[in-house]
């Protein structure tokens, strides 16, 4: 039985995948190449995943807290890391809060070399915007629910946009 709900789990991962690879190719093909993006277009969606990375802190402080204050775990787990470990949940915003600081760094840094030279157009501005929605999400499954197989979707699907957008600006200022 379990085979087939593991197969089942799988499939519907694929199925998540492969809209999502449907929808990063409608982004590049729709939106014009070819006209320049401003600065403000580029920067709204770098702002955006830094209020993402902030909203989530305050969770991390929020859930910690509320665990000492309702005694599920103490201050002193906080303090070395090596008390007796605190519920799943409280952890979790913790765990998407280090997430959200390990593979946006290079989303920040292809963002900041895009604003350097100025070479970006509104495809790179919207594929922005998609690694922006990919890591909401890829957060809020991790906060809400932790279903491993669905964040990890939402996090290649991340991976992928961030690979499209370093690819598109390494084509454009590598000729």
């Amino acid at each position: 039985m379990r085979t087939k709900t593991t197969g089942a789990t799988y499939l519907l991962l694929g199925v998540i995948l492969a809209a999502f690879v449907a929808v990063l190719v409608a982004v590049m093909r729709t939106t014009s190449a070819s006209a320049q993006g401003t600065t403000v277009a580029l920067l709204q969606p770098v702002v955006a995943l830094v209020a993402l990375t902030a909203i989530v802190a305050l969770m991390m402080g929020v859930y910690r807290n509320v665990a000492v204050i309702r005694r599920l775990t103490s201050q002193r787990y906080f303090q070395a890391f090596n008390a007796e470990q605190p519920p799943e949940w409280v952890e979790r915003p913790a765990r998407a809060y280090m997430n959200l600081l390990e593979l946006p760094v290079l989303f920040y840094v292809v963002c900041l070399l895009m604003l350097t030279t100025g070479k970006f157009d509104v495809v790179q501005v919207s594929l922005a915007w998609l690694f922006v929605l990919t890591r909401s999400v890829h957060a809020f499954i991790h906060i809400a629910f932790n279903y491993v197989p669905i964040r990890f979707v939402a996090f290649v699907a991340g991976v992928i946009t961030l690979a499209v957008i370093w690819t598109r600006f390494a084509a454009q200022n590598l000729n």
